[in-house]
């Protein structure tokens, strides 16, 4: 029997906007997969930058769409920022939250006062994602930091991935902060290592495979934590964006979803590198796709054309018959 990924790793960290489920809805094939992941005998954690909700409303919200799972499981970004608090103010220091009320408990679990008003007692300023985020709670946080108080971002993601499409998250509103703060803040969840290496060392596992769906944060930070990562394109990621990706950035395995984690997948087809069925050469920084058999992968395609952009200087794809020309339009790159 061929390896498989869950062969290769000995736990499995799993993003989950744009991963497991957009918003309430569940993505299809998901809940089989994480199952296969158990039944096999590989623990799981969910690791993810949404801070809006506690780790017991992550699980409640996973038995919803049809996974499994227990607080233990859960580690958010909500719980990182508030750690980080901890590392850089005394106990009792006076915290401006902004954000959903789970973040604010967490930042009382460390022994720290959370508050929801400017004062001049205000030590820090954290910041997560709330879908009741408003101009008020800028307001009071701008005071904050333009008063010199340490700001925590629990995630950058400029994005939410929901039912009904990409919203704006975290990122997007800690970018309105920055503009009228002149200021950055120190960042908590994924991209950072902290996060993804605390839920791999709760799993006791030494080489964990992270799977998420964005490259800037689930990847990003898998590399940073020094895991190998699978992207699926269930969510963020497109092809375009991966041809793109930053070293930083860049995956070991790329899916089409979950599923990828069953039994019946070989991990070597998994990986980025040259597929057979397809034939890429670059001339002038352009790359040339040509179909050598009738019933290719269009998923090996990405996965040859993202390793032949990676290590060559690419600006542009064609196609050289109408094979990868149906390949390459079904990719986002017609």
């Amino acid at each position: 029997m061929a390896e498989t990924l869950l062969d290769r790793h000995d736990a499995v960290l799993f993003d989950l906007d744009g991963t497991v489920y957009h918003g309430t809805r569940p993505i299809p094939g998901a809940a089989e997969a994480i199952a296969h992941v158990r039944k096999r005998g590989r623990p799981v954690r969910f690791v993810t930058n949404n801070a809006s909700k506690s780790p017991e409303a992550v699980t409640e919200h996973l038995g919803k769409v049809g996974v499994t799972a227990e607080p233990v499981e859960v580690s958010t970004s909500a719980q990182a920022g508030a750690a980080l608090l901890r590392e850089h103010l005394p106990a009792g220091a006076v915290v401006l939250v902004v954000g959903a009320a789970s973040l604010e408990a967490e930042v009382r679990a460390v022994g720290l006062r959370p508050t929801r008003q400017y004062g001049t007692d205000v030590a820090a300023v954290v910041q997560g994602h709330s879908p009741d985020t408003g101009w008020s709670d800028l307001a009071e946080a701008c005071l904050a930091v333009r008063d010199g108080a340490l700001w925590v971002a629990c995630n950058l993601d400029a994005t939410l991935p929901t039912e009904r499409g990409q919203l704006p998250g975290n990122g997007a509103m800690v970018a309105a902060l920055r503009a009228a703060t002149d200021r950055e803040p120190m960042v908590a969840g994924k991209p950072e290592a902290p996060l993804l290496r605390t839920a791999a060392s709760s799993a006791g596992a030494t080489s964990a495979l992270v799977v998420g769906d964005r490259l800037d944060t689930d990847i990003a930070g898998a590399a940073a934590a020094g895991y190998r990562s699978l992207v699926v394109l269930t969510g963020v990621a497109t092809a375009r964006r991966l041809l793109a990706a930053e070293p930083g950035e860049r995956p070991d395995y790329l899916a089409a979803d979950l599923t990828a984690l069953t039994h019946w997948v070989s991990a070597t087809d998994l990986e980025i590198g040259p597929r057979p069925g397809w034939r890429v050469t670059v001339a002038d920084s352009v790359a040339t796709v040509e179909s050598t058999e009738p019933a290719a992968d269009r998923l090996h395609l990405l996965r040859h054309l993202c390793y032949v952009a990676w290590s060559s200087s690419v600006t542009n794809v064609r196609a050289a018959d109408p094979r990868a020309e149906e390949a390459l339009t079904s990719l986002g790159l017609g």
